[in-house]
């Protein structure tokens, strides 16, 4: 996939991960979208060795795999950002 899809999907991914997570969601657009990019590589990594799948373009499954590597992502920051 090229950069803006990666942007786009993570951007997608970042939002529905913030509206999601309970809390205090200060973080601007910007962080937003590096969450959710930083987030579909993580869930993508750790899927593929799980041998659960992996982010293989725009499909359902891979949108699931970027959305939960969000989440875990943004879920560490929330927790090193407040200690």
């Amino acid at each position: 996939m090229g950069i803006l899809s990666w942007i786009i999907f993570g951007l997608i991914a970042g939002i529905l991960a913030k509206w999601i997570m309970p809390g205090d969601n200060s973080s601007g657009i910007i962080m937003t979208v590096i969450l959710g990019i930083v987030g579909a590589v993580f869930g993508g990594y750790i899927s593929t060795f799980f041998g659960m799948g992996k982010v293989d373009g725009f499909n359902l499954g891979s949108f699931a795999i970027a959305v939960v590597g969000a989440i875990i992502v943004l879920f560490v920051y929330h927790k090193m950002a407040n200690h």
